[in-house]
């Protein structure tokens, strides 16, 4: 059984963007800025990828999806990330964070975040653009 956590975003499914209008839009219940800790960001085609770094901080939104539209919410968000359990090979990892942080402040929160997969993670670490600051968005500008 998979919890019904919130999810953390730092790409295409932030408000405003392109994903975000697909997949979430009307879906939501919250949806507020954020900070993932111990993780940085690199430029991918298209997109970033969020990789686990001690000491990186990346910029997003957390968003908390309606309970009517959680498990299709996941299921979609999985597919989209071409996350596949055990796989090695995965492009994304869904992965439980405890330590994401409100930017209004209060209490860490406990979220998914789709991190880069194992494979995707080593080539970024050996040969990606980090993005500058975590933050997609301005690095996009």
């Amino acid at each position: 059984m998979t919890a019904a956590l919130p999810f953390f975003v730092y790409g295409t499914l932030r408000p405003g963007e392109v994903n975000h209008d697909l997949l979430l839009r009307g879906r939501t219940l919250a949806e507020e800025p954020a900070l993932l800790p111990d993780a940085v960001l690199y430029a991918g085609p298209g997109y970033p990828y969020a990789v686990h770094a001690p000491g990186g901080t990346v910029t997003g939104d957390l968003v908390t999806a309606h309970p009517w539209a959680y498990d299709a919410l996941l299921a979609e968000l999985d597919r989209l990330e071409e996350y596949r359990p055990g796989d090695p090979h995965t492009l994304y990892e869904r992965v439980e964070r405890a330590t994401v942080l409100r930017a209004a402040g209060g209490p860490p929160v406990r979220a998914w975040v789709y991190l880069a997969g194992p494979v995707v993670a080593a080539r970024l670490r050996a040969h990606g653009e980090q993005i500058e600051g975590g933050d997609w968005r301005a690095g996009r500008r």
